[in-house]
């Protein structure tokens, strides 16, 4: 999938765009009793998306199974989404189910990150190891 680290850092400067609206409309209200919203923009969707469009990246290979990116790539844009709209849920409406289900998708999509990228270093390292040993 060449141009997933793309959608990732399309999906992170749309949650920047978001997350720096928020914190204008705030600063101009002086109201910042949605700062965990704004600032859940920002760490997950910006920087965390993006991030990750930077590892797949570097790391093109991460983008070769198709299945694994596709779920991956939807936990993480779409945790992102919903877990600023879950915690502006929990703090305006005392209803923080979204916020929870949200942040269990995030977990999800996380620990698949992780899992994907130790696999990537077990598995690569023989062959990287065998392409700098002389030949017989």
């Amino acid at each position: 999938m060449p141009r997933l680290p793309l959608f990732y850092v399309i999906a992170a400067a749309f949650n920047l765009l978001v997350g720096v609206c928020l914190g204008i409309w705030m600063g101009i209200a002086h109201d910042f009793q949605l700062a965990p919203v704004h600032a859940h923009l920002n760490l997950l969707g910006w920087a965390s998306l993006a991030l990750m469009g930077l590892v797949f990246r570097g790391w093109p290979e991460l983008g070769r199974a198709v299945l694994p990116s596709v779920v991956q790539f939807c936990l993480c844009v779409g945790a992102a989404a919903l877990f600023p709209a879950g915690i502006y849920l929990s703090i305006a409406h005392e209803a923080p189910g979204l916020a929870i289900g949200a942040a269990l998708a995030w977990l999800a999509g996380v620990v698949l990150f992780l899992v994907r990228l130790v696999l990537l270093a077990v598995y690569a390292a023989p062959r990287r190891l065998s392409a700098m040993l002389p030949a017989e």
